[in-house]
């Protein structure tokens, strides 16, 4: 994995850091502080997930989980963790880059001033005048729906799992609320994608979470 990371990489003006083992990471992203971390859950000497959970306690530098476990529940594990993507072997070099390009810009967002206004695919969301229009026809969202939009806005372009959205749009208490969000996320559909059925901006990660696409 890492010579073929070396290779998709190394053409498109990336300055790569290796790292053989999770001691040898955590110890690299300390010294060195990268723009953005690619971590396989199947290290030697430890799990990705600890790796993550470590990171976490001192950095926001965004991470992007690379590994052959394709089950939901490893998936969650490591977005709860503090991962901010995962990629499941195989995958495709050009949809690897298009999400370290998402995570980075994640990132920027979150160390600036918040953009007031969020725009894509015909969706334009006013955060500070709570005004949300599709295709510049404006649509009136309840509460919950509002609450739920503004927390994807907030993450944009990252996969957040249900218990992620569940908590930030309405608190530790409301995480098992899993239906409730589903009924949120469905009414929301209906009001913002042109096809429902087929939504192109609040997409679907099975058996994660949700993802607001930002291109």
């Amino acid at each position: 994995m890492r010579h073929f990371l070396r290779a998709a990489l190394g053409g498109d003006d990336y300055q790569l850091i290796e790292a053989a083992t999770g001691r040898e990471g955590l110890a690299q992203a300390a010294g060195r502080k990268p723009d953005l971390i690619l971590l396989d859950l199947g290290l030697p000497d430890t799990d990705g997930l600890t790796v993550t959970r470590h990171i976490r306690e001192w950095t926001a530098t965004p991470i992007i989980v690379i590994s052959a476990r394709g089950q939901e529940r490893d998936k969650i594990a490591a977005l709860d963790a503090g991962a901010d993507d995962y990629l499941t072997k195989p995958f495709s070099v050009p949809e690897l880059l298009a999400r370290m390009r998402v995570a980075v810009r994640h990132a920027l967002a979150i160390g600036g001033p918040a953009e007031p206004v969020f725009e894509a695919g015909g969706l334009r969301v006013d955060i500070a005048q709570r005004r949300v229009f599709r295709n510049q026809e404006e649509v009136h969202l309840t509460p919950n729906e509002h609450r739920l939009l503004q927390v994807l806005v907030r993450h944009a372009g990252k996969v957040l799992t249900h218990r992620q959205l569940l908590k930030e749009a309405w608190g530790a208490g409301a995480t098992d609320q899993i239906h409730n969000l589903r009924v949120y996320m469905n009414q929301l559909r209906q009001k913002l994608e042109e096809d429902p059925t087929r939504p192109r901006l609040l997409l679907t990660e099975l058996g994660v979470g949700y993802r607001l696409k930002t291109d």
